[in-house]
Formats: structure tokens, C-alpha cells, sequence
């Protein structure tokens, strides 16, 4: 009886020590050279509210660098463009600026040290060390709750500044801030970001709230230090403002935190906080707890098996970096503020409205995650680009703030709304989505009225020409366009619309127009029809002539809608000789190209392949296509290995672009890729190299009636990286491809995994 209950005993603390998927994400991973949308700190499944330290000063990649030892605070947005509402809880003397990070003195920075920190799902903390302050932050989805532990101090103050730096900076035209009561305070900034990105104009509206009353409040406006006042305004200029609250503390006293923001109004901000945070009546913790929970749950859709817990790590973080980047700008009542800064209201208040960067080339990663593991938000993306359609007449590129940013070029947007049709995934008004998409492929690219850039800059041209000419912008447009035709063909085939089928069908094979076979390229060619400069390598573009944030080589491939014409005109040795070499010379860059350039920019076109950034992540899986899929599992492999790690330095070499390089992590260590995006009528999953030895993904029933689909590699590791054979549902399956209709319908593939490649599996023509 003693050893029943003994056994019973440890398999309890057993079980209870048994980490879920939430325990794996790592959000310190990554942090050095990374940017301002890739964060340490706590967020919710794409929350508004991004509560992370700030180190770095204004400029490229601003926000948090792992291999600074000072944090200037804490900022409550860290989406593309955006950013504002920062906080610190300093002690001592009065400073009022966040000043240098290589002078911490001469700011209120404190130093910190890592062994202090730490960054998980829902929580970070660290210790303030020249304050002796111990911050611990968490979110809901639209507020940011702090706790600080101070020490005994007759001069504790918790501050904001409404200025500060960030990747693209911001300018003030007006803000103010009002106490209303001795536990709050609420205003509001109107900000514009800068750089490329002034078309972003928003207002960020915020309520303060505190579990002990403040002593006063105090405030500045550039140089000038206001006490013991209610009310701190910038006027209208373009001005630094901030306030502070004065508390007495004693050792260890704890002072909470909690802001609600919206970008409605003061009143929407309140609702948001109120909402969502008044039934955890301050009790920080229980908000950490919901915040893994949600996390968890998410995660939980894709469990995956293996002794190698690193793997796990850098899994389960890749996950979570494909859901946390992104921003719902919608508040909890369903209202927000659209590109002509006038309030709406989702006809579902449930219903969640996004924003982002680009949609740039996700067809590789994000859209196919999405629509596998998660296919209710990749529904909410669909819904929430036809809302935006409604008021401003054009799907956005990448709706910052809901503005229409026009970043990027082409119109990849289609890819993620036909990829989430032909899945299924369909409770969204289709015919507005058809509409919407043939728009983007017929009507000539304009600003907007108001503001940004909406369709296609080079369409014009495109149209008239069949290709994009050196004078008139980028020659890789015509391959980007050409593939947007394909997508929208195989949407009206769907439909039943043969003509509209027939005819961008036709225009998708535009990219044969800038094949050059004297060189065997993709070649810039000028309006006449002759030839302009080549190079492979080089001639790196964003809107003027040549290859946006890549080179010859690497858009040579940008063909996913058709390979088999590509490695016709190439020949299938040139096509697999050269893709060959290609991995083997940035094998020794750990495929990443961005430092050996002058700037990022020029060096995204020095190597064949570069993983780190978005125009050829296709690369490994374009040797299923020409007989040699031994290959793909070696290179997505390396990839795999080399590309990513598992530590703050290193985590992601390139740019992981608000999960776009941590989708193509998960899709790929499950052994899935979808090379035309999942686009086509019929979606199809290539295979690679499966990483774990189980993998099970629990099906949405909502969408998908399978209920689970497992993946199994038996003798995986990290030197069988080989597929010697495979079944499907217990049937020999000799190609390196299955359908997605066999996959949500439920199932199980298996594999033999072995240390030499077979060159006899899945190689047939």
C-alpha cells in the first residue's frame, strides 16, 4: 500500500511538472538585432496592447537590443509605424528625458542585468537596478497591467513620456494629460509617424488607473517642469510632454498599474480597461495566468513530440512569433476609427478588426499556418480586409492603424484571401471578395484620399506591355503581379467564371516576357522590348529599377505558379545546378545576407539564398519540383539548423517580420510548405523534412471535419534527416505531395526516416 501510494505520488508531481506548448515560448529569443515589432515583453494572440522595455534610441530597429544593459521603460505599442504611451518607475532625482543609452546617467534609464529578466507568454520582468525597482509586466488583449516592487523611498514617482524613440518615430501635434482622481489620470496624443509611414495619423487615447493614490501629479512640456497640477498639455506644436505621479513607498511596497488604450477615444479606452481587466480586481497574477491560458490554448492546436526540448523551444517561440506581431485595432465593443480618422462599429462587436504590416510574399508562411492550425482567424483577416474594402474602396497592402500604408509592392493580400477560400474557410461575403481582388488587378494603383497608397504602382504598364519596364519600376514586379493574376484565375475557376479564368490564367504567364535565354535570368528590360543591365547579383530595388529587396537570382525563381514552365525554359540541370551551388555558397552566411551589404537593403541582394528576408523562403521546396526532393530535405534542413536559433543572439538573423520567419519555421519542422500559397483551386502540402517524431494538429471542427491529422517520422533526428518512405492513411504514398482535402479530413503520415538520402522517393517526373 505504501508503494501504491508512493507511485501515485510521483506520478503526480510527474504530471504536474509537465510542460505545456506555453512553457516552450522563449520571447527573449531573438532580441538582438532585432526590430521594434519583435519584443520581449507580454502581449495576447495579435493583442493592441504590446508592453514591452525600450532601450534603444530613435532610428532603424529602435526598441529593445539584447546587448544594451540599460532600459530607458516600458511602451504600450509596438506595431509597424506605431508606437507611444512609455512609463519607467524611477526614484531619486527628477529626470525627464530618456537620453542615451551609452549614458544612462544622463536620463532616467537604469541599468538592468539579464540574470534579472526573464520574457515568457504573458509576462516579463526585470530589476531596475539603479531604482532597486522589480517590474513585472502582463496585457489582456487592449490594457497593460504593471506591478513595480519599490524600495523605501520618499521619492518614488511612476512617469510617462508621450515622446519617445521608436523605428520609425512619431511627432506630437497636440496632447494632453488630466487628472481624475488621485488613482487616475486619462489624454490624448495625436501622432504622425515618420519616414516613409506619414500617412499614419492616429490619436492615442489612454485611462491610467492605480491601486494606492498618488501624492500628486506633476508634469513637464520640453523643458518646462510643471507641480502639482491636474491638467499638463503640449498646445499644438510638435512638442516633448509627459507627467509623473509622486508616491511614498515602503520596502517592498508594491504600486500596480493599469492602462487602457483605444484609438476611439478617452471614453473607449475606458470601456477597454474596465472590461477587460475590473474582474481580476488587481489581482496581477490571475491576469498571467488568463494570458497563458490563451496562449496555451492556442498553441496547444499543434502538439508535437519529441526528446529534444530545444526543438520544442524554438517551435513553439516560432508559433508564438506568427500570432503575437500582428495588432487587433478594434476595441472590446467592436468600435474603431477607419483611414478617413471617422468612427465605425463591426456589425459583429465580437468580431476583431486587423492591422498590420504588408501581406508580402506571407504565402509562404503566415497564410498557411493560419489557415491550417487556426482557419477562424485566418477568416477574421479576410473579414476584417472586406471591412476595410467597405469604407476606403481598396483591400490594403498592410493596414497599419487601418491606413492604407501602401507599403511593399503588388497585391499578395489576394493570396490570403483565395488560400482561405479554396480551404473552405468561407463566412465572409465571397462575391465582395471577388470584386475586391479583380479590382486590384485591373484598375491602375493611385494614393488614396486619405492617405497612403492603394493597388498596384506598376499596373499600367503590366497590362499594356505584359511586363514592367526598367524605366517605370521594379522588372521583379511583373513576376509578383503575374503570380497575383494566377491566384485570381484560380479564384474565378472556382466560381465558375470562365472568362475571368481564361484571362488572368493568360496574363499569369507574363513572367516569361523578362526571361532573357541568352543569360538564363530574370532580366530588367527596358519599354522598347531591349535589354537593360544585368547582374545575378545586385541591383537591389524597392520602387526603381530592379529587384525589390533581392537580385536576378533569387527572382529567377519566383515562379510558384508554374515550375514546370520555368525549369522548361532553364532546363532542369541549369535549374537544379545552379539552385545547387546557390545553397552551398550561403550555407557559409547561415543564409543570411543583411550584413554584408553596406545597408540591409543592398545586402539582400549579395547571396543566392537569403533566408532573412522574404523573396525566395521557397528555395529548399523548389527541388520538388525538379526530381530531386532529397534535396529539399537537406536544405530546409540546414535552414532549420542554421537560420534559426534558440538564444537572444541569433534567434533570427534577418528581419522575422512579424511572424513571417517563425510560420515558415512551424509549417517546415511539421515537413509541409505550400509553394503556390495554398492558392489553387485544389491546395496541395509539398513535403520536407518532418523534425519531430510525432506531430499531432487537432482540427478546427468549425471548419474541418477530420478532427486530428498526425504526422509521424520514426528514427527522426538530427542525422535521419531523409525520408526513405512514407504512408498515407496506411497506403504507399511515392510523391512528395498530398492534397489538403486528405489532410483536414483526418488522418495519419507516416514516415521512415534515415542518415542517406533515397534517391528513389518522390523523385518521378
Amino acid at each position: 500500500m505504501k508503494k501504491l501510494v508512493y507511485l501515485l505520488l510521483l506520478l503526480t508531481i510527474s504530471a504536474g511538472a509537465q510542460k505545456r506548448p506555453v512553457d516552450y515560448v522563449d520571447a527573449m529569443i531573438g532580441t538582438h538585432d532585432s526590430r521594434w515589432i519583435q519584443f520581449p515583453g507580454p502581449t495576447r494572440p495579435f493583442g493592441m496592447v504590446k508592453l514591452s522595455p525600450d532601450n534603444q534610441e530613435l532610428g532603424w530597429k529602435a526598441g529593445y537590443e539584447y546587448n544594451i544593459n540599460n532600459i530607458a521603460g516600458f511602451s504600450h505599442l509596438h506595431s509597424w509605424t506605431m508606437a507611444g504611451f512609455f512609463t519607467m518607475p524611477p526614484t531619486g532625482g527628477l529626470k525627464n528625458l530618456p537620453r542615451f543609452e551609452k549614458d544612462p546617467d544622463r536620463g532616467y534609464r537604469s541599468r538592468f542585468s539579464h540574470e534579472s529578466e526573464k520574457g515568457e507568454a504573458g509576462y516579463y520582468t526585470v530589476m531596475l537596478d539603479d531604482y532597486k525597482v522589480k517590474a513585472e509586466l502582463t496585457t489582456t488583449k487592449r490594457t497593460g497591467f504593471h506591478r513595480y516592487t519599490f524600495p523605501k523611498s520618499d521619492s518614488a514617482r511612476i512617469l510617462v513620456d508621450l515622446l519617445t524613440p521608436s523605428e520609425y518615430g512619431y511627432e506630437i501635434s497636440y496632447a494632453h494629460i488630466k487628472k481624475v482622481n488621485d488613482k487616475e489620470i486619462e489624454g490624448i496624443s495625436y501622432q504622425q509617424a515618420l519616414r516613409k509611414a506619414n500617412y499614419n495619423e492616429y490619436i492615442l487615447h489612454f485611462v491610467m488607473r492605480f491601486n494606492k493614490p498618488f501624492e500628486s501629479m506633476n508634469g513637464w512640456v520640453k523643458e518646462e517642469i510643471t507641480r502639482n497640477t491636474d491638467f499638463i498639455s503640449s498646445g499644438f506644436g510638435h512638442k516633448d510632454v509627459g507627467a509623473f505621479m509622486n508616491f511614498k513607498t515602503e520596502e517592498g511596497e508594491q504600486i500596480m498599474m493599469q492602462v487602457g488604450i483605444s484609438l476611439v477615444s478617452v471614453e473607449q479606452a475606458r470601456v477597454n480597461l474596465e472590461t477587460e481587466l475590473n474582474s481580476f480586481n488587481w489581482d496581477f497574477d490571475k491576469v498571467v495566468v488568463d494570458s497563458k491560458e490563451e496562449w496555451n490554448k492556442l498553441l496547444s492546436v499543434i502538439k508535437v513530440e519529441s526528446k529534444n526540448e530545444e526543438l520544442k523551444t524554438k517551435f513553439y517561440t516560432n508559433m508564438y512569433r506568427a500570432y503575437a506581431g500582428r495588432t487587433t485595432w478594434s476595441d472590446v465593443n467592436g468600435m474603431y476609427i477607419d483611414m478617413y480618422e471617422k468612427e465605425q462599429q463591426m456589425k459583429n462587436p465580437d468580431q476583431p478588426l486587423y492591422g498590420s504590416d504588408g501581406f508580402w510574399i506571407s504565402f509562404w508562411n503566415l497564410n498557411p499556418l493560419w489557415s491550417l492550425a487556426t482557419p477562424e482567424i485566418a477568416n477574421n483577416w479576410v473579414v476584417s480586409m472586406l471591412e476595410i474594402y467597405d469604407k476606403g474602396g481598396w483591400l490594403p497592402k498592410g493596414p497599419t492603424g487601418i491606413e492604407y500604408s501602401g507599403i511593399m509592392v503588388a497585391s499578395h493580400q489576394i493570396s490570403l484571401i483565395t488560400n482561405a477560400y479554396h480551404k473552405g474557410i468561407r463566412n465572409f461575403d465571397v462575391d465582395k471578395a471577388y470584386e475586391a481582388v479583380v479590382k486590384l488587378q485591373t484598375e491602375q494603383g493611385h494614393a488614396h484620399d486619405a492617405g497612403g497608397y492603394v493597388g498596384n504602382r506598376n499596373l499600367k504598364d503590366y497590362k499594356e506591355l505584359g511586363f514592367v519596364p526598367d524605366d517605370a519600376g521594379p522588372v521583379s514586379n511583373t513576376l509578383a503581379y503575374a503570380y497575383d493574376d494566377w491566384t485570381v484565375g484560380q479564384f474565378a475557376k472556382a466560381l465558375g467564371k470562365d472568362k475571368d479564368y481564361k484571362t488572368f490564367t493568360k496574363r499569369a504567364f507574363n513572367y516569361k516576357n523578362v526571361w532573357d535565354k541568352e543569360v538564363g535570368y530574370m532580366r530588367r528590360k527596358n519599354r522598347d522590348g531591349s535589354w537593360a543591365h544585368f547582374s545575378p547579383y545586385g541591383d537591389v530595388a524597392w520602387l526603381g529599377s530592379g529587384y525589390v529587396e533581392g537580385n536576378a537570382w533569387q527572382y529567377t525563381y519566383f515562379v510558384p505558379h508554374d515550375l514546370s514552365g520555368l525549369i522548361e525554359l532553364m532546363g532542369s540541370d541549369e535549374f537544379n545546378n545552379r539552385l545547387e551551388k546557390g545553397f552551398e555558397t550561403s550555407a557559409e552566411h547561415n543564409f543570411n545576407s543583411e550584413h554584408l551589404g553596406s545597408n540591409s537593403l543592398e545586402g539582400m541582394g549579395v547571396l543566392p539564398v537569403n533566408h532573412g528576408n522574404q523573396p525566395n523562403m521557397q528555395a529548399p521546396y523548389l527541388f520538388n519540383y525538379s526530381q530531386k526532393p532529397w534535396l529539399a530535405q537537406k536544405w530546409a534542413n540546414e535552414i532549420m539548423e542554421k537560420y534559426y536559433g534558440s538564444k537572444p543572439v541569433g534567434g533570427w538573423l534577418g528581419d522575422e517580420d512579424q511572424g513571417q520567419m517563425g510560420a515558415w519555421f512551424v509549417m517546415s519542422a511539421m515537413g509541409l510548405f505550400e509553394m503556390d500559397g495554398g492558392a489553387s483551386v485544389k491546395p496541395i502540402y509539398e513535403i520536407g523534412t518532418p523534425k519531430f517524431d510525432k506531430v499531432t494538429i487537432h482540427l478546427d471542427p468549425k471548419y474541418y471535419k477530420g478532427g486530428k491529422f498526425i504526422i509521424e517520422a520514426k528514427n527522426v533526428s538530427d542525422k535521419n534527416i531523409y525520408i526513405q518512405s512514407a504512408k498515407l492513411n496506411g497506403k504507399v504514398l511515392n510523391k512528395p505531395w498530398f492534397y489538403h482535402e486528405e489532410l483536414v479530413n483526418g488522418g495519419t503520415l507516416e514516415f521512415k526516416m534515415g542518415s542517406k538520402p533515397n534517391e528513389k522517393w518522390g523523385s518521378a517526373a
